[in-house]
């Protein structure tokens, strides 16, 4: 199996004892322990060496500092110790960057976010806008409700996970129990998100197509997608990339392409809510690369209408 590159997944009783439950020719491999993981990280775990779910484990913290600062503090540390990429304001955004744009550009990349839904949440307009914004990205959201705060009509669709008074203690840090409980829902929803998002980007791919008198003809191996432009435009494929693209996206693209195909591939990205600058860098990175295409979601059908042009 090593061999032949098939995707392998350690998995053993307790980390202490991997080295003599496996196998010399799997040992180099970083291993799972039952004992040190729940089932939800096992089949996550599974889900990215099958290359069905990207390595990347992002999570978005939104929360009021006055009221629940060391919960969230709490949280990006347990997150954190799971492997887990934690956008948290006060630890991520440097000095000199702009803000809000830095915010915003980490939301767009995250998997799932977290809300610490206290007493005054939607009372500030930062707060409000990151759980309005994320809804408009499909991101999925996990509502961490404090004792006594009810459910906003705007949250009432969001997964949620109530705390009570014993949750809670005199520092405003959350029970272990529930930490595990929260971190444990990241873990299924990201999966959820990963699915959902993709499968958003190749409706609208779909809409796009039919929209120039195109259509979709298939979705293939790495979420593929098989286009037939009419007026002798072609067959082109074009690759989703949930939450923000980077060069590696073009690469993985032309790898998964130029196995199969000697069509020119592309990779379709939201470039809403975007660093401007990292805008950019796409753009620049767009020109330079001529094997694979930047194709932004929101202009699909626009592009698909000139794409022959360029073929």
């Amino acid at each position: 199996m090593v061999s032949q590159s098939v995707p392998i997944l350690p998995v053993v009783d307790d980390l202490e004892h991997a080295t003599g439950q496996l196998p010399p020719s799997i040992q180099p491999l970083n291993a799972l322990g039952l004992k040190q993981n729940p089932l939800e990280r096992i089949a996550s775990a599974l889900l990215e060496c099958v290359s069905l779910l990207p390595r990347q484990r992002r999570v978005f913290l939104s929360y009021r500092r006055i009221e629940s600062r060391s919960a969230a503090l709490q949280l990006f540390d347990t997150l954190s110790a799971r492997q887990f990429n934690v956008f948290l304001d006060t630890h991520e955004i440097s000095p000199g960057v702009h803000f809000q744009q830095a915010l915003w550009h980490n939301l767009c990349d995250c998997d799932v976010l977290v809300m610490l839904d206290t007493a005054d949440y939607f009372g500030s307009r930062w707060t409000k806008a990151e759980f309005g914004r994320a809804l408009a990205k499909g991101i999925p959201i996990l509502r961490v409700g404090w004792p006594s705060v009810a459910t906003a009509r705007i949250a009432q669709t969001s997964s949620s996970i109530a705390l009570d008074g014993i949750d809670l203690d005199a520092g405003g840090n959350i029970s272990l129990t529930k930490v595990t409980e929260i971190c444990n829902a990241v873990e299924r929803l990201r999966c959820l998100s990963h699915a959902v998002r993709n499968l958003n980007i190749v409706s609208h791919l779909k809409k796009a197509a039919e929209c120039v008198g195109g259509q979709l003809k298939a979705v293939g191996r790495n979420s593929a997608v098989h286009i037939e432009l009419p007026s002798g435009g072609g067959e082109i494929i074009v690759y989703p990339q949930v939450g923000v693209p980077t060069s590696r996206s073009l690469q993985e693209a032309h790898g998964y392409a130029i196995s199969r195909t000697t069509l020119v591939p592309a990779v379709v990205y939201d470039h809403l809510g975007l660093d401007p600058a990292w805008q950019g860098h796409l753009d620049w990175l767009g020109d330079q690369v001529q094997a694979v295409r930047w194709l932004k979601l929101e202009r699909a059908a626009w592009s698909f209408a000139d794409w022959e042009d360029k073929t």
